[in-house]
This record gives C-alpha cells, structure tokens and sequence, in this order.
C-alpha cells in the first residue's frame, strides 16, 4: 500500500480519541472531548479533539493536528517512526513503490547502514554485560555495589564492563562478520595513526542509551579506577545519535513520566540510576549537555511540569536558570530542587531517605522565582531587562500578562514598567508607522483571513472562489502560499502538506470549535458580497488616482469619462452595501 493510501486506511482503522485516550484523560463535552492539554502548564479543559474530523487543537498552546500529529508529539517520533508503528497497529502494509533507482539506491543504502549500526550496537551491549559477569569486572562490580545499584536496576538499564584490552570489542564485531570501518562511523572504535583499530570504551562502566523505541543508539562510559583519563565519555553523534535529541533513561522513564504527569531532569547517568532505585521511574538525565529545544520537544510530548534537580553552586544555578527559561517561555510548568552543598543526589537519598528528598521537592521554588531570586544574587541590574527579554521570548500570548504580573510582584515594580520595550514585538503598529497605512494592513488581513477561512472549510469550492476573483484578492504571502498548496494538493491530501502554523489555521477553522460545514453557499454568498465591496473600492480608489493625475493636462473629455465611471462605481458599491 501506497504512503497515502496507508495513512488514509490507518485514519480509518484507529479511532483518534481511542489513541489520544491512551495518555489523556478525555471527557465528553457535547460533539466533542476535553481535557487538560498535555503538551502546556494548565489545568483547565482547553485542549479538545473533535472525533468526526479527527483532529484535535489547543486554545491555550494551539497545538493542533490529526492523529500522526498528536501521536508523534506525545511520543517524541518523527513522522515516518510514527508511520510505522501507528500502521503496525493497524494491521496496513506500507508499500513505498516505484521510486527514483538513484535516490532508492541511495535510501536504501542508508537503512542497511543504519540497521548494520543497531546491529553493532546490540552486540556491543551484549558483550559489555556479558564482560560485567567475567573474573576481571570485579573491580567493576564492586564499584556498583559500593553505589548500592541493585541487580534489578542493572538488568533494567543493560549496565556492562569494556574491557581494558584495546582490542576486545573490536575483535567481536569483526568476529560477527562487521566492517570495522563501519564501527568507526558509530564510534565504537577508534583507529590509530598506523591505520590499527582500537576499543573507544575501556576499562569503564557502561550505560547504554536507548531510542524511544527500545533500541541502543549510543553507550556513556565512566572511568573507576583513579586512573588520569577523562571522568565520563559518550557516544559521538553518528547517523542514528545527536546528543542533544536524546536523554537518558528515557526510554525506561516514559511509563513513569505519563502516570506521574511530571518529569524529573537531572545531569549524570548515575543520579539517575539512583532516583529509579528509589522509586522515582520518571528521572531522566541530559547526557552531558545544556539542556536542548530538541530534549524540550521530547519531554514536553510525555508531561508538561518538569522538576530540575541541580547542584547548588554558581554553575548549577545559572545552568538551572538556562533550563527554566526554556521551559517557561515554551508553556511547561516547572520547579528547581537545588542540592544542599556538598550533597548530590545519590549522597542525599543513601543518606538521608526518600523523606529529605521529598521535603527539597515541596520547598522547591516554581521556576519563574527560581530565575528571579538567582538573578537577583548574580546580576541584579539585570534582572529587569532579562524579564523583558523573557516575555518577548514567550511563545503563548495568553501567558504573557500573568507572568507580567508576577514578575511585578517579585521585582517590587508597576506592571507597566514591564510592558515599555514589548510593544512592537507581537503584532502592534511600530512608532512612526502612519495610522493609515496601519489600518489599510489590517483591513488587507482580515480579508485574506476571510478568503482562507472560506479554502480551508470548503477547499472543495476553490473554483466557485477564482471566478469571484478570491485567489487575486490575497496579499499576504502566508495566505498565498497556503492557497496554493490546497490548488496543488486538493482536498484529500493538502493536510499532509501544511506546515504547523497551516495546520493550526486548519485545524482552528475545521475544528471543535468552528461552525459545522454545513452552510457553503451562504458563506460562498457573503464572500461574494464582501469581495464585490473591495474590488469597488478598489476601483473608485483607481479613478480617483487617475483623476488626479489627469488634473492640468487639459482633457476634459477624458475627466468626464472618469467621473462616469467612478459615480457608476460608487452607486454599485452603495448598492452591494
């Protein structure tokens, strides 16, 4: 089965509110179902999914779609992952068909090299958790015995030993018939001057790190000894891993994140280990990176409230201030639990219990003080012109007055101190920009808005709207570019063609909330009348130009035709009105 033929046939078999239903608590509201958006902070029922037209949309974060939307957003897939695990619900066959030899070649070529990776990667666990039990990881076992990681906790996570030989799992991979040039490529080993491959990890304890879908994709490894090498190394980034997409434990933290509707983000892979020995499944780590939009978009699909665990000196500090801000100004709810001094997280619940720990996370401040109170100590003449630059960073209009007013509270200043240097930025008419023209603008987008309102609800009449001239009207190039994919693509496959801001028009005018499509040659007459409005106006504006500019010149002949011309035009347009 064709790409589209499958995804229309899996639109048909599953049923968006029953998958929605798997990580929402969906409640009947009329033709529609509400709940609490998943994606943003709120508890109110904002986010709705109208089951006849399978789509859903958020009023509050306005994220929108259809079923392949929702679920690769909460899953944190891209596209074709969802593609094929949604049709391997289903029950559809994906045949891709006839494609060009070249580019096929090259695609498949790609797979082969991606899957020979995985395969590597398989093996290469397999043989670090295989060292782990050998005579010679004692010192490794030891290590994890004296962290107090239990064996269940090291089963869970695919814990291993790399050997100290510079050749062993080099010699393996070559055993099993693998190219080691392609073990380089996915940074499993290394290769000497003298052209010699050689083992990346040695002598370290191994945590893999899985992909969304239960593959390994990379290892992170930790030095035990007190030997002079670096304390952790990772994974480079290769065809199947960047680091700053990917967090640990992920994969293993899903089920807990989703139950638990908050996620906890720490830095190092054994803070992590510990949290899920104490029962917090839903701890992930950031792989040894500032924390990424990538990992954001990841997290956000799963919960919206995370809780950052830090270190309390300056750099833990001003890393979690990096970290809320990112959150924040996306619409995720957050809190900052900052470690006692001299206190990490594993010290503190082997030291002191789950109770210390949960008595940090009730006095933790929500994110927004968090970042207040940190710049205040770090920088306080700056902190009125970060909270600036934070509200112009907010990507939901609805947050910015309530965050206005708390950051008022917490500066100790007029809420209208705060707005002076936002206006211009989210749509107002800039200073020096005349009345007029600011007018004509909005005139001008409100029309191309009712034209696309009109295309989008019944892109079916598309036709009907290009006799009346609709297509001409348009100026903005937003409007144009989306009438021009629903001419291209028709109304069976534009969908699938539209960019997030398209689908949130979309969605929006077809949605829970919208009007049933049920009056098209009503609101086909109202265009009609509304267009006929403009292009007179247009006229008349035309003449009067051509008047003017005919004034001095002598010809009164041609005066007189234009002024029959505009008075006809100005009794149409009066009786249109």
């Amino acid at each position: 089965m064709q790409s589209r033929d499958a995804i229309r046939a899996i639109k048909e078999r599953l049923n968006i509110v029953d998958v929605v239903r798997r990580y929402v608590e969906l409640k009947r509201n009329g033709p529609r179902w509400v709940a609490p958006c998943p994606f943003h902070q709120e508890t109110k029922p904002s986010f709705s999914v109208n089951e006849d037209q399978g789509l859903f949309y958020c009023f509050g974060c306005h994220a929108s779609g259809d079923i392949f939307d929702f679920y690769s957003r909460i899953n944190g897939l891209d596209f074709k992952e969802t593609l094929e695990q949604l049709a391997g619900e289903a029950g559809v066959t994906i045949d891709r068909g006839p494609r060009d030899p070249q580019r096929d070649g090259q695609e498949r070529k790609q797979r082969s090299a991606r899957q020979q990776m995985l395969r590597m990667y398989e093996l290469a666990a397999g043989h670090f958790a295989s060292a782990l039990e050998s005579p010679e990881a004692e010192e490794c076992r030891r290590y994890i015995e004296k962290r107090g990681l239990s064996d269940e906790i090291v089963q869970r996570f695919g814990l291993g030993w790399a050997r100290r030989e510079w050749q062993s799992l080099a010699d393996a991979l070559r055993r099993a018939g693998f190219d080691l040039r392609m073990a380089a490529e996915a940074g499993l080993v290394g290769q000497s001057s003298g052209g010699r491959p050689y083992d990346r990890f040695r002598g370290r304890l191994i945590f893999p790190i899985k992909s969304l879908s239960n593959q390994i994709i990379a290892f992170g490894g930790r030095i035990i000894a007190d030997e002079e090498e670096a304390k952790y190394i990772n994974s480079a980034d290769t065809p199947l891993y960047k680091k700053g997409e990917h967090l640990y434990g992920l994969a293993q933290a899903r089920r807990g994140i989703v139950t638990k509707g908050r996620a906890l983000l720490t830095e190092g892979y054994m803070d992590v280990l510990t949290l899920h020995q104490f029962g917090y499944d839903n701890a992930v780590g950031v792989l040894g990176t500032a924390l990424t939009p990538e990992q954001i978009k990841r997290l956000s699909g799963f919960a919206s409230q995370m809780t950052l665990l830090f270190d309390g000196d300056r750099a833990g500090r001003k890393a979690a201030l990096r970290s809320c801000e990112m959150l924040l100004t996306r619409g995720l709810s957050c809190s900052v639990v900052i470690m006692p001094e001299g206190e990490d997280i594993d010290s503190l619940l082997r030291g002191q219990g789950r109770e210390a720990f949960e008595a940090l996370q009730t006095q933790a401040p929500d994110g927004l003080r968090f970042c207040v109170d940190v710049l205040k100590a770090l920088a306080p003449r700056e902190t009125v012109e970060w909270a600036r630059n934070f509200l112009r960073q907010l990507d939901i209009p609805e947050l910015i007055s309530p965050y206005i007013s708390r950051l008022a509270a917490h500066l100790q200043l007029s809420e209208a101190d705060l707005r002076e240097g936002l206006a211009g930025t989210r749509g107002q008419r800039k200073e020096g920009q005349p009345q007029a023209l600011s007018t004509t603008r909005s005139r001008q987008n409100i029309r191309d808005r009712e034209i696309m309102l009109f295309a989008v609800r019944y892109p079916h009449r598309l036709r009907d709207m290009q006799e009346m001239g609709a297509d001409l009207a348009l100026r903005s190039e937003i409007a144009r570019r989306l009438w021009d994919k629903i001419e291209t693509y028709g109304p069976e496959e534009v969908f699938y063609q539209l960019d997030e801001r398209e689908k949130n028009f979309w969605c929006k005018s077809r949605g829970p909330e919208a009007a049933p499509c049920d009056s098209g040659e009503k609101e086909l007459e109202l265009l009609r009348q509304s267009l006929d409005r403009y292009y007179a106006s247009a006229q008349a504006s035309s003449l009067s130009a051509a008047m003017r500019a005919n004034t001095g010149i002598g010809d009164f002949e041609a005066d007189l035709d234009y002024l029959r011309a505009l008075k006809e035009t100005l009794e149409k347009g009066h009786e249109q009105s």
